[in-house]
């Protein structure tokens, strides 16, 4: 058991036997202020390699972690040193110890690496940190930043190995007069489900310049590139990942069928009764079962849709977007040995001139795209992973109530959803 009241005040701050505690401040209304110095015996850093003499002191206070349920800052008093020997070119310098805290910094490193990993691993407000550390949201921020940035270029090994390659946009903020909207690019890892980077804008010269930066031996593992119907990420992976082939997104090749489904919907209502739908109407009675799977339809559900079908689609042009949408379906749960010739098929049949004309432009695009659909029953991959990235992307906006700096919303997503090694951040100072 340590006796020694100036010993147990030094064990309580941290910093092992290189740190003295001077005395403690302990105010009725502010933070505690622990008094430390160094107890190193430093030599002059020139070519003399003399004992400097200590000049003069400089107190520094730094935000500390919070102590005992209350702030806390380290005040460390820095020595000035002089070298004696008047031939050397160092004169004067004063103490640096990263240990207790980087130079031209405001936080002690253990306290900028808690935050660090309470805002990025937890996805925790920076005000939240800010309130119990008692110290202001730009203090906090700067070294979550700083010591994040520091983490991220550290973590060489981060990016590995890739054979599946996502791309999907997700709204950044909204600016100006007008709320103009930007756009991010989320780079994910489909196969690991892990962020490998964040890039400003949604057009292929953005994400094209990302994959440019990367190695071309590692551009050449990527055996599969999936995204949505999106054109520009398209022409990206084409320019840049020739040799990969592209997967389309069953959801997203689905959801087009169904919102043509509710175009048609919408229109035989406007037709037929003129005006929108409105509760006792039958097409609108029925807006859900008919984009809900037939097979999750029960007996009765199925003998309703059809009886307001009956009553409400009177040349049956809602019935056959339903049945186009089902076929688009079947496309992902067919076996057939030909799936490239099998979804050619289905493309043609969508263009019947039976079909409405929403269908026929269902399709069209399928009929564009079929190779990338077609590609599915090889790969079984999906932009999944991509969009539940985007769903952690978002989640560190909320808790930051949204952002407008695209550099901070980089780091602080990267570091929540990129899969980061945090083991690195213990050796780590920021530049």
């Amino acid at each position: 058991m340590i006796v020694d009241a100036t010993r147990v005040a030094a064990c309580v701050v941290g910093l092992g036997a290189e740190v003295r505690v001077l005395g403690v401040d302990d105010p009725l209304v502010g933070p505690l202020v622990v008094h430390v110095e160094t107890t190193n015996e430093p030599v002059c850093p020139g070519d003399c390699w003399t004992r400097p003499v200590a000049k003069d002191r400089q107190r520094v206070e730094l935000v500390d972690l919070a102590v005992f349920g209350r702030p806390a800052r380290l005040c460390w008093h820095k020595r000035r040193w002089a070298c004696p020997n008047r031939g050397c070119h160092m004169v004067t310098w004063t103490e640096q110890n990263t240990r207790i805290a980087p130079a031209r910094t405001s936080m002690t490193t253990r306290a900028g690496r808690w935050v660090t990993y309470q805002v990025g691993a937890c996805a925790r407000p920076v005000s939240d940190l800010a309130t119990e550390l008692g110290r202001s949201w730009h203090t906090i921020n700067d070294a979550v930043i700083a010591y994040g940035d520091a983490l991220l270029r550290a973590d060489v090994e981060r990016i590995g190995a890739v054979w599946a390659l996502g791309l999907d946009e997700t709204l950044f903020v909204r600016t100006g007069t007008y709320r103009s909207r930007s756009w991010v690019t989320s780079v994910v890892d489909v196969a690991e489900g892990r962020l490998l980077d964040l890039v400003e804008g949604r057009t292929a010269a953005a994400a094209g310049a990302w994959l440019a930066g990367r190695p071309q031996a590692w551009r050449d593992q990527i055996g599969y590139a999936t995204l949505d119907l999106s054109g520009p990420y398209r022409a990206a992976f084409t320019k840049h990942l020739p040799d990969a082939t592209q997967v389309a997104d069953p959801f997203h090749v689905i959801r087009v069928a169904t919102q043509a489904l509710d175009e048609v919907r919408r229109r035989v209502q406007q037709e037929t009764l003129g005006h929108r739908g409105r509760k006792g109407d039958p097409l609108y009675r029925i807006r859900r079962p008919l984009t809900m799977a037939s097979e999750r339809l029960d007996d009765d559900a199925l003998t309703r849709l059809k009886g307001h079908l009956a009553a409400g689609d009177p040349h049956g042009e809602v019935r056959n977007a339903w049945h186009a949408r089902e076929v688009v379906r079947f496309i992902y749960t067919d076996t057939h040995p030909d799936p490239a010739g099998f979804v050619a098929e289905r493309a043609d049949d969508l263009q019947d001139e039976s079909c409405p004309p929403e269908i026929n432009r269902v399709g069209r695009t399928i009929g564009k795209r079929r190779r990338e659909i077609a590609a599915w029953h090889d790969a079984r991959v999906t932009n999944g992973p991509t969009e539940a990235i985007n769903g952690l992307n978002k989640r560190v906006k909320r808790a930051a109530f949204g952002m407008r700096v695209f550099k901070h919303y980089r780091i602080r997503a990267l570091l929540y959803a990129g899969g980061v090694n945090w083991d690195l951040l213990a050796t780590i100072t920021p530049r």
